[in-house]
């Protein structure tokens, strides 16, 4: 069965977010900025006066679902601390 075009979306999503989750699981102790995250997992594209756009998109999907946040001050992104009382 032929997957329809919004499911194929759907799930290039989830992988996406999935691939950031993992790098900052693993490698974000310190906070990893959109920069490095989106290099890393060699999604650093977007306008070419706009770059950052992809990884920069998937972040602020994380953000609304309290999966990751930003150090404001630092610009650094980290997992947020389920268990932690916020």
């Amino acid at each position: 069965m032929k997957k329809e075009a919004y499911q194929i979306a759907q799930d290039a999503i989830a992988e996406l977010k999935g691939a950031v989750y993992l790098l900052l699981k693993e490698k974000g102790g310190d906070g990893l900025k959109n920069v490095q995250i989106g290099k890393s997992l060699g999604i650093y594209m977007g306008h070419e006066r706009h770059l950052g756009h992809i990884s920069r998109t998937v972040l602020a999907i994380m953000e609304s679902e309290g999966v990751v946040k930003q150090d404001e001050s630092t610009k650094k992104w980290f997992l947020v601390d389920l268990n932690s009382q916020e």
